[in-house]
């Protein structure tokens, strides 16, 4: 048998609650390789795969719970910080908005499996106070499918997996470089990428200094709110004077924005 899953036999249900958990938390560790070997092992009858189903779960939900209070007590300054360190940020917020918008709590089923909303979500929730026996009801049900979705594959596949683990024990370091290169370029080509999007933007950028310069010497400009509606909800106070619209109105209320003035644009 492949050393991880004798490691996890050895150690069996706190590893997977302390791997599931740092993972939850956001720290950049794949629980599902592990979910996978659990459920594996419960084919062997190595481990309980409800006990298994029931520990990850435990341990997402506990995680989630977290981040649902900084959420609320910190607001969607946790949810800025978390997007500033995905590797996508300009996409982050407005992509995990639009889905809480349109789904609410029962987002939460879901989010797991939603790469950027699984960590995203929780303070999500805390932020626009959705009460906590709701969020710890949807929460735990999206936990449970996750986990026991995962697990479930590997017990159904356990003999398949215990193969594959064996081949890539013969790999051995040859398969971790591969890893680590594939690895290295993608996150190499999402740098380049945001890069290149940076520069685009940059020319038509204005410091928030600089735009309060001009509206205190009364330049005839039009300053236009298109943050999200639950940004808005989250922290009301605009900026004087300026129009209000979600990027979802655009069609139906561009009349609304002056042709013959300077824009300026507001945005998350």
């Amino acid at each position: 048998m492949n050393e991880t899953l004798e490691f996890l036999v050895r150690h069996g249900y706190s590893v997977l609650f302390a791997v599931i958990f740092i993972e939850q938390i956001g720290l950049p560790i794949p629980a599902a390789p592990l979910m996978l070997a659990a459920g594996a092992l419960a084919g062997a009858k190595q481990l309980s795969f409800a006990l298994a189903v029931g520990v990850g779960s435990l341990a997402a939900l506990l995680a989630d719970t977290i981040w649902y209070e900084l959420g609320r007590r910190r607001g969607s300054r946790v949810l800025q910080l978390l997007c500033r360190i995905a590797l996508e940020p300009d996409s982050c917020v407005r992509r995990t908005e639009d889905v809480f918008v349109r789904h609410g709590a029962r987002s939460l089923i879901v989010a797991k499996f939603i790469p950027g909303l699984s960590t995203v979500a929780p303070p999500l929730a805390g932020i626009f106070r959705m009460r906590l026996p709701r969020f710890l009801l949807f929460d735990a049900l999206g936990a449970l499918i996750w986990v026991g979705a995962y697990t479930g594959i590997g017990f159904v596949f356990s003999d398949q997996i215990e193969r594959v683990a064996a081949h890539a024990a013969e790999l051995g370091a040859r398969l971790v470089l591969i890893l680590v290169v594939v690895l290295t370029g993608y996150i190499g080509w999402k740098y380049v990428q945001r890069r290149r999007f940076v520069r685009r933007l940059r020319i038509d950028r204005i410091t928030p200094e600089e735009l309060k310069r001009k509206l205190d010497a009364g330049e005839d400009l039009v300053v236009v709110d298109l943050r999200h509606s639950l940004d808005f909800e989250a922290e009301p106070a605009t900026i004087p004077g300026a129009i209000q619209l979600s990027p979802d109105q655009l069609e139906q209320r561009h009349q609304e924005i002056p042709r013959n003035r300077e824009l300026v644009l507001y945005c998350t």
